[in-house]
């Protein structure tokens, strides 16, 4: 699908990325534990989350800060279809205005397009044509690693594909276990904020997650950092 999945899998290094959208809940508590632990982040939001008010303090701390803060598209629109990933549902253009509206919103927030290089698309879904088009705009798409469960943080136990916190921490250890590599490379994914639906939020188990990534040996590293050599 040419975006990028994983970085070096010889460096035992591992990047986390967050995502928002509609919600931040977590923000405040999330930006805490890197504090505590001394690391970087990686943090895409889409255009409506940088225009909305409530989040403009969070978003100046997070620079503030050091962490890297990208593109998730303006309005979080699915680009293709769920069953068939070859499906467009947009065109070019409706593309590319809606990812060069979200960067406009960016630059409120003094963050240019050359220091926010990477896309990370909304859903965490897309195809070919959406990576060319990416590129195209001089910015280069990544995605989260595949393996452990979270990017699934969001469910609620309302939905089938719930999954528990405690169930996601299992999936990590699994994905460990089963590549060769270990998660070398990886790209873990959370979101900031899931709603109020979800009650068992993942992110309250950060710092345990970075404590097992460290006793594992595993650098937790700034996106520019995991990608440099990709």
């Amino acid at each position: 699908m040419d975006g990028i999945i994983r970085g070096d899998i010889s460096k035992k290094q591992v990047s986390l990325v967050l995502t928002g959208h509609e919600y931040a809940e977590g923000g405040w508590e999330i930006l805490e534990t890197l504090e505590r632990s001394n690391l970087k982040a990686s943090f895409f939001f889409t255009g409506d989350f940088y225009r909305n008010h409530e989040f403009e303090p969070l978003i100046k701390a997070l620079k503030n800060k050091g962490h890297y803060l990208g593109a998730h598209s303006d309005k979080h629109l699915l680009y293709c279809s769920w069953e068939d990933r070859s499906q467009l549902l947009i065109d070019r253009y409706t593309f590319s205005k809606d990812l060069l509206d979200n960067y406009s919103e960016m630059k409120r927030f003094g963050i240019e397009q050359e220091d926010a290089k990477y896309f990370l698309p909304p859903y965490e879904w897309y195809n070919q044509n959406i990576s060319e088009w990416t590129g195209k705009l001089g910015f280069q798409l990544i995605n989260f690693t595949p393996g452990p469960r979270t990017n699934a943080d969001y469910t609620d136990p309302g939905m089938e594909n719930y999954i528990s916190s405690e169930e996601i921490m299992q999936t990590i250890r699994q994905a460990e276990f089963k590549d060769p590599s270990g998660l070398n490379g990886y790209m873990i994914l959370l979101h900031i904020g899931v709603g109020e639906k979800r009650t068992d939020k993942f992110y309250k188990l950060l710092p345990d997650l970075i404590k097992i990534l460290q006793k594992s040996g595993y650098e937790i590293v700034g996106l520019d950092e995991l990608l440099e050599n990709i």
